[in-house]
């Protein structure tokens, strides 16, 4: 018997369609993933044990359809193994179908109601009686003719044993999908009627172009190009536009969507009663010129243009007026329209026209989506959508987008064509793309970093988080990093420490790292700084009014609660850059720095104040006194052991006051900067700490008010290089320094076990007693400290590393606000986890 053939698109709910005994599992297991295929028996079995349970049907369908509608959502082809021999067990079935934009297939085993009945009398799972086959069978026959008026785009009917078993099925994709397709593509935006502009932006996109009966385009790179859409309408030379679009599409060097104004035009010249409005009669009128027979071809090709086009993976989308990120990929009327008309609130503005809804602000996909419609003064990027028509038949400009590169081409418009109705740009709100949803953050969500595995934030910290950045955070704009928590070493094996280097050398060298940085840990705080060249350059990449930019805490509030203070604070600051010639040398408007800023005191004089003071005061009064009255009372032991806990007291005093230095202005203050984290076009957390230390080492030349940060390069095979480390920092913190910060000299290294930790801090001894309390070094206490695990403090550290990491990565690369916001929110949030405050 000749082969049946079923083409079925690649994303569709196919219904099997018989009466029981047709053998439909048999089909569906012959010629699909098991997967891929939902039977109502084993829904029925789900929900009672019993695949023939008919009194579970109800149930057993509900199922059903939740699976099919999950695995629909994911884009993945269905199956539907059900008798499904009535209309109205099929209707909510194509309902969901079309509620998630695939094509509903149908493929029917008629085989005659004997051949049923006597496949169920072998099977003993089935008692039912020849009645229930023949009234599915009569159902059956009866709606046949009416499949494809019940929605059905793709009907197979196979009346014989024979025709089931010859048939081959075929998956081919939607006609949207070029997903083979890679580019590089060059994708323009309205043209509407502007030929000489096409022409000349075609030209300098590097394409040549040959003759004009028919035009012949190509590219000496391969390049491609792609028509957003409206192409005619409102400009000067339709018909020319027309032709050299066709014959690039037809000669394979171009792809073109369809807009409204060319859907519009389609109909006019098939003779459809249509509205003569919005550029259509310059159109109709330069077109009646033409042959009847360029007319037909036209009509032909308008005709041929689909809602849009996916490429290069499902990375890059292409329509006229934008879609909706599950619209992508699928077709349906709704996204048609859609496509073409975009998305209004129902309301008219001023100038009598409809009120767009901004799509593109809630837009969440990982698909680049390019698109017009709408005329900006300026192509607008949006998480991940970029709008391209720039209205040069108003006078503006023709934009093209290059990708993968994302370069923008214009050519300006010779003239204005056409007097705008509303003037391009009105009612654009400047918020729209500083919107950050809720569902954004919230609820238990598994971030992707370059750095690490899949980062999960549980949602209770998700909440911890919410509360301190919807209240206390600096505009999420300005917040692009947030530096991670630091590890001490592992307990100090010698007698009397509880972290020494030792420990931190010995973790680097185990991990692989043979070079290691070791930097003076300042007395200040940390603080992250965003700085701009001027106002200007902070609202152009920020988006934001902010001036000079801001100072923030390492939990994202602003540093300085005075906003004078601040940009007094930036100004200084960004004259030594200025000075330095950073600005010049580094290419860039803004910088991101990660610093200490000094003293303690002028972030943390409450805590001094209240915490610190009236412990140390209390002690060192008490203490000696108390020391007196034992010894006086002959009692030797205890007076020796009241005055060694003064002498602590004292030295816990004396510790925190190395911190203290009254600060009554902007003088006052000093930066110590280690890292230049980022700026524009570069993360720089993947160049080593000498090239940071030497930009910031040109700011600190220029004035006194950046502070120099004293280090020591190590090599681990080297002992003596070590030992002389050691000894600086035992110097250093005896006299009052607060430690050390171990870094591997790369900065970002992964090692056989996964990332190394980017930082391993070692406090000194008199500093741990401002953390540990006075009597820390008493032996008694520090053999119970020395007890402390710092594994989830590493595994902690790591974590937020490759969260900050991936954040100035989405930032530098302009991904959009929620992308970089979803993993400095994953800070934040990961702080809340249930870790030892005092590691």
């Amino acid at each position: 018997m000749t082969q049946t053939l079923i083409t079925l698109p690649d994303l569709s709910l196919v219904l099997l369609i018989g009466a029981s005994g047709s053998g439909k599992s048999s089909f569906a297991r012959k010629h699909f993933l098991p997967t891929e295929v939902i039977s109502s028996d084993y829904c029925r079995g789900l929900v009672s044990d019993d695949e023939n349970n008919q009194a579970a049907t109800k149930d057993a369908f509900e199922v059903l359809n939740f699976i099919a509608g999950k695995r629909l959502a994911a884009g993945r082809l269905t199956v539907i193994d059900a008798t499904n021999v009535q209309p109205e067990s099929r209707k909510s079935l194509i309902d969901l179908a079309r509620r998630h934009h695939v094509i509903p297939v149908a493929i029917v085993l008629n085989l005659p109601r004997e051949v049923c009945h006597a496949r169920n009398q072998s099977r003993t799972d089935r008692d039912f009686g020849k009645g229930v086959v023949w009234g599915q069978s009569d159902s059956l026959r009866r709606s046949l003719k009416g499949l494809r008026k019940e929605g059905f785009s793709h009907v197979t009917v196979l009346d014989s044993v024979e025709a089931i078993d010859a048939v081959r099925i075929e998956r081919a994709p939607l006609w949207p999908d070029k997903k083979t397709q890679t580019g590089p593509f060059d994708i323009i935006g309205d043209v509407h009627g502007c030929f000489d502009e096409l022409h000349a932006l075609i030209l300098k996109l590097g394409y040549v172009i040959e003759g004009r009966e028919p035009y012949r385009v190509s590219h000496p790179e391969g390049r491609r190009l792609i028509l957003a859409g409206d192409l005619v309408d409102r400009g000067p030379k339709t018909p020319e536009v027309l032709r050299i679009v066709m014959d690039m599409v037809e000669s394979g060097v171009a792809y073109c969507v369809n807009g409204n104004h060319d859907e519009k035009l389609k109909k006019a010249l098939s003779g459809r009663d249509v509205k003569i409005a919005h550029g259509l009669a310059e159109s109709l009128e330069q077109l009646s010129h033409e042959t009847p027979e360029f007319r037909r071809q036209v009509v032909d090709f308008l005709d041929g243009l689909i809602s849009h086009y996916v490429f290069d993976g499902g990375r890059l989308a292409v329509s006229h007026a934008g879609l909706k990120e599950h619209y992508i990929g699928r077709g349906s009327p709704r996204i048609r329209s859609f496509a073409m008309f975009g998305e209004t609130t129902g309301e008219t503005d001023e100038f009598g026209l409809p009120v767009r809804y901004n799509w593109a602000r809630d837009y969440r996909g990982s698909t680049m989506l390019v698109y017009g419609h709408t005329p900006v003064p300026e192509p607008e990027w949006l998480n991940r959508t970029i709008n391209i028509d720039t209205g040069c038949v108003f006078g503006g400009k023709l934009t093209a987008l290059r990708y993968p590169e994302k370069e923008i081409v214009q050519v300006d418009a010779a003239q204005v064509y056409c007097e705008p109705v509303r003037p391009i740009g009105h009612g654009r709100d400047a918020r729209d793309g500083d919107m950050i949803d809720i569902e954004d953050v919230t609820g238990k969500r598994v971030v992707e970093t370059a750095l690490s595995r899949n980062i999960v934030i549980r949602d209770e910290n998700a909440m911890a988080a919410l509360e301190v950045m919807s209240r206390f955070a600096v505009d999420p704009r300005l917040l692009v990093y947030l530096p991670p928590t630091m590890s001490p070493p592992e307990t100090s094996k010698l007698d009397g420490w509880l972290e020494h280097p030792i420990e931190a050398f010995d973790y680097y060298r185990q991990n692989g790292v043979t070079q290691v940085i070791a930097q003076e840990k300042h007395m200040g705080s940390r603080a992250v700084v965003v700085l701009g060249r001027d106002a200007g350059a902070v609202e152009q990449r920020f988006g934001i009014s902010a001036g000079l930019g801001t100072v923030y805490t390492r939990t994202g509030r602003a540093f300085f609660n005075d906003r004078v203070l601040e940009q007094g604070f930036l100004a200084r600051l960004g004259d030594a850059v200025t000075k330095a010639g950073l600005w010049e040398d580094l290419a860039t408007d803004w910088l991101c720095l990660d610093a200490e800023i000094l003293p303690w005191s002028a972030k943390a004089m409450a805590l001094l104040e209240q915490q610190y003071a009236p412990v140390g005061a209390a002690a060192t009064h008490v203490l000696p006194i108390a020391a007196e009255l034992l010894a006086r009372a002959g009692q030797p032991d205890l007076a020796a052991k009241m005055t060694a806990r003064a002498q602590m007291a004292g030295a816990y005093r004396d510790a925190y006051r190395h911190y203290c230095w009254k600060v009554s202005g902007l003088d006052d203050y000093r930066i110590a900067p280690f890292h230049v984290l980022a700026h524009e076009g570069a993360n720089n957390l993947d160049r080593d700490h000498l090239w940071h230390m030497a930009v910031i080492d040109r700011l600190c030349a220029v004035g006194r008010f950046v502070k120099a940060t004293e280090r020591k390069v190590i090599d681990l095979n080297d002992d003596a290089q070590m030992a002389e480390a050691t000894a600086w920092w035992e110097a250093q913190t005896a006299a009052g320094m607060e430690g050390m910060v171990v870094k591997p000299l790369a900065f970002t290294v992964k090692g056989a076990k996964g990332l190394v930790q980017p930082g391993v801090k070692c406090r000194g001894r008199e500093y741990l007693r401002i953390i540990y309390g006075p009597e820390y070094t008493a032996p008694e206490h520090l053999t119970r400290l020395k007890a402390r695990n710092v594994g989830g403090k590493r595994a902690l550290a790591q974590r937020e590393y490759a969260l900050g990491y991936e954040a100035l990565t989405r930032f530098v690369a302009k991904e959009p606000l929620y992308r970089v916001h979803e993993a400095v929110f994953g800070v934040l949030a990961l702080e809340s986890e249930p870790v030892d405050p005092r590691l």
